[in-house]
């Protein structure tokens, strides 16, 4: 038996390498970019065990649960971590880099997420930039839920590493991701002994073997159904054109803050000032004593194909997500989102507006 997904003729060297052109396009990037056969924690630690070793010092920035991670892999290596923590319910300025820079000229490396999707933040990476760039530490920068849903340039900003996945406002499969290398951060690898080598972890190993090598042979098979997956979001961002996408979600993230707000029953924005939002999800507290997880559990026994979920670890008892985000980041999914939140805060005795939160969604999208 054939199958759509099965007995496909192998994806050549020549069609990896295009589609590595077009993330690059789509990164408004000169810088060598590599695409990587794993789930973007793939890349972002692989960039963190080629940078860091014993004796260097890393300003981590954390923004939210995947900075405590980076913290985690650079104190692995053996490096000295600063971390530089700010509530979740805001975003981290270059002010703050700027001082924790100062305070530790020894810094060489600076981790940051772009955007946090899982508490709805996004930190301002064109001044934190160039706040990096004359410190002249090396930059690494997890664009994952920020890629495709709002402004990323990683060559103006100074980003040396940028880290993307296809999975969030992509619109594209979790199982690839890619990376852009800048030149110093190619010789930063290379002068560590202890960077990866041989290894799945191993960028260098893809700047030898394959980039040097002018792309003419594989390091080995590569994941063809992701590929093609991410070729297709690519072309199907291409086609909408990037910044109709960003402006989609930017919509998108305004239309399910005044909805929210709206709605009433004591809902409210967890990312306090919309300036610090991110534009690829919407998170909102919960009133005292109201269970979030509760509530969405409710909302998705209505309708379980909702983009809702609860907050992850303590943050479930008083967070909602609201992932608009994809083919998600439409005026009919926010407008199903607020509705099904509002009948089960109903149903929990809470009384809400859903006129007013239908009002809100169409005046934001309009």
């Amino acid at each position: 038996m054939t199958h759509p997904f099965l007995d496909l003729p192998p994806l050549s060297a020549a069609h990896f390498a295009e589609i590595e052109r077009r993330v690059a396009r789509l990164l408004r990037t000169e810088q060598d970019v590599v695409i990587m056969q794993g789930e973007a924690l793939l890349p972002l630690e692989a960039c963190i065990r080629s940078g860091a070793r014993p004796g260097s010092t890393a300003l981590n920035v954390v923004t939210g649960p995947y900075g405590q991670t980076f913290g985690n892999w650079l104190r692995d290596c053996g490096a000295h971590v600063v971390d530089l923590a700010v509530p979740f319910h805001t975003a981290v300025t270059a002010e703050q880099v700027g001082i924790a820079l100062a305070e530790h000229p020894e810094i060489d490396f600076v981790s940051l997420v772009h955007a946090e999707a899982a508490t709805g933040n996004t930190n301002p990476v064109a001044e934190i930039g160039a706040v990096v760039r004359e410190h002249g530490a090396l930059f690494m920068l997890d664009a994952v839920a920020s890629v495709a849903a709002e402004p990323l340039l990683p060559d103006a900003w100074g980003v040396d590493l940028c880290v993307i996945g296809a999975q969030k406002a992509m619109g594209g499969p979790a199982g690839v991701s890619a990376v852009s290398v800048s030149e110093r951060a190619w010789q930063r690898f290379a002068a560590n002994p202890q960077a990866p080598r041989r290894s799945y972890l191993s960028l260098l190993d893809w700047k030898e073997r394959w980039i040097d090598g002018g792309r003419k042979a594989l390091l080995h098979a590569p994941a063809q159904l992701e590929m093609l997956a991410l070729e297709a979001c690519v072309e199907r961002i291409e086609s909408e054109g990037l910044d109709a996408v960003m402006a989609r979600h930017a919509t998108a993230a305004a239309a399910t803050r005044a909805g929210a707000v709206a709605l009433g029953g004591g809902l409210e924005p967890y990312v306090y000032a919309a300036a610090d939002a991110a534009p690829v999800a919407t998170t909102l507290r919960t009133p005292a004593g109201v269970d979030a997880a509760g509530i969405v559990a409710r909302a998705l026994a209505a309708d379980p194909v909702l983009p809702l979920v609860a907050g992850g670890g303590a943050l479930a008892k008083e967070m909602i997500r609201v992932n608009h985000y994809g083919p998600d980041a439409t005026r009919g999914v926010v407008h199903a989102s607020l509705a099904a939140l509002g009948a089960a805060l109903g149903e929990a005795g809470i009384q809400v507006d859903l006129e007013a939160a239908r009002r809100a969604v169409t005046a934001a999208w309009a």
